[in-house]
């Protein structure tokens, strides 16, 4: 008899359980962990329960008084005393077979949806502890029972066959519907990924789940996710928020990317939406949505910082400072006289080089390159390209200023013509 220190889950699912003279006490269902991240002290979650069945009686016990040990080569449970699970434990555990073998998980150091085969864990005198799960070959071989003889086989060849673990810490398990959990706490890491890795994500997910990891997202984190999702996520997931979250999520978004996904949605939804959100940030997409979709309008970004020429540059800071614009609003600043016609451009460079007492008008670049907002969307491309610019100011006939059309907005509209057009 020899203790084992490490083991996989898969090799002890349907084992029998023994008590200290052999006598049989059941087989193995499942093993319970904390699915809370915060409380592993040693950064890997700890198996408190097991999940038993007697005579078609499932029990639940403390882990506390089992081991996993080889006997003639084989694998097998024991207990030196049975002692019941408390039910807040077994109400607030997450299900290590049921809740991660088979199902898919962020790799998130991958930053991709994978598939577990197995998990690994390992006991040392503090417990057992699930430390990685496989997502090889090895750990699908090993669960139909032929991982050894193909090793064999394909080691007379010189071979190898491939063994691919992540790390538990690396992990985020995706599937806790059967859990009566937040999910705030459980998609905790899912926050520290890249918007645009977790739109991918999210959209490989089935429509449930992908749901319920977007509702999990704070707000801020919400919002630049909804900017990387594919137009028919975005319906998908804002019908199934509430109008009050979806809300809160569409006012921390651009103005035209909220337009452009309210423009794929049904009137009633929208406009529900709509007399749902800040009052400014409405008007603003209500603005945007009376454009037709073949225009400049369409695409502009009406969220511009413009200032008058008199204007010095320690005030333009001090503005920039309390509203704490977006990034691509930042591309260009410009100058409108009392009646917001655009007069002249600047850019965030002109004004860090400058000193605080300088005047705008000192450093201005009037008769700026413009489009109109009721121009071809088709004649922005070239004069992007011609100019060299990464924002461009849109007015209307009266040359007022409306709002700007930046390249990533170009690029994105070039892109999804070509998908149109395949």
């Amino acid at each position: 008899m020899t203790s084992i220190t490490t083991f996989y889950l898969s090799r002890i699912i349907g084992k029998k359980i023994l008590d200290l003279n052999g006598i049989y006490l059941g087989t193995v269902k499942d093993l319970l962990v904390d699915p809370d991240p915060s409380n592993y002290p040693t950064g890997h979650p700890v198996v408190k329960g097991i999940k038993t069945k007697y005579k078609n009686q499932i029990s639940f016990y403390s882990f506390e008084n089992f081991h996993v040990e080889k006997v003639n080569a084989k694998l097998t449970v024991f207990c030196d005393q049975l002692v019941e699970l408390p039910k807040d434990e077994i109400n607030t555990s997450m299900y290590l077979a049921e809740a991660v073998l088979d199902n898919q998980i962020v790799d998130l150091n991958g930053r991709k949806l994978v598939r577990v085969n197995d998990v690994r864990l390992v006991t040392i005198s503090s417990g057992t502890f699930a430390v990685a799960v496989d997502i090889g070959i090895e750990g699908l071989l090993r669960r139909i029972g032929i991982v050894k003889p193909l090793k064999y086989v394909v080691g007379l060849l010189g071979g190898t066959i491939p063994a691919k673990f992540i790390l538990w810490e690396d992990v985020e398990t995706i599937d806790f519907s059967n859990l009566n959990i937040k999910l705030s706490k459980s998609y905790a890491k899912l926050q520290t990924l890249h918007p645009s890795d977790l739109a991918d994500i999210i959209e490989d997910l089935g429509r449930k789940a992908s749901a319920e990891v977007f509702s999990a997202l704070d707000e801020e984190k919400a919002a630049d996710v909804m900017e990387e999702l594919d137009t028919e996520m975005q319906v998908h997931i804002l019908e199934s928020l509430s109008i009050e979250k979806a809300a809160d999520v569409l006012d921390k978004m651009p103005s035209d990317e909220v337009a452009d996904i309210l423009d794929a949605l049904e009137n009633d939804k929208a406009e529900l939406l709509l007399n749902e959100m800040e009052k400014d940030t409405s008007q603003y997409v209500r603005d945007l949505l009376v454009y037709p979709d073949h225009t400049v309008g369409s695409i502009m970004s009406s969220e511009v910082m413009s200032f008058n020429r008199k204007t010095t540059v320690e005030e333009v800071l001090r503005e920039l400072r309390d509203k704490k614009p977006e990034f691509e609003t930042l591309y260009n600043l410009f100058v409108t006289d009392d009646n917001e016609v655009l007069l002249a451009t600047f850019s965030i460079r002109d004004v860090v080089i400058s000193s605080p007492d300088v005047q705008i008008e000192q450093i201005m670049k009037p008769s700026p390159v413009h489009l109109r907002d009721y121009q071809k969307i088709n004649e922005v491309a070239e004069i992007v390209s011609k100019y060299n610019l990464l924002a461009i100011p849109v007015v209307d006939k009266k040359n007022v200023l409306k709002g700007m059309v930046v390249i990533d907005d170009v690029i994105e509209d070039l892109i999804k013509k070509r998908r149109t057009n395949k």
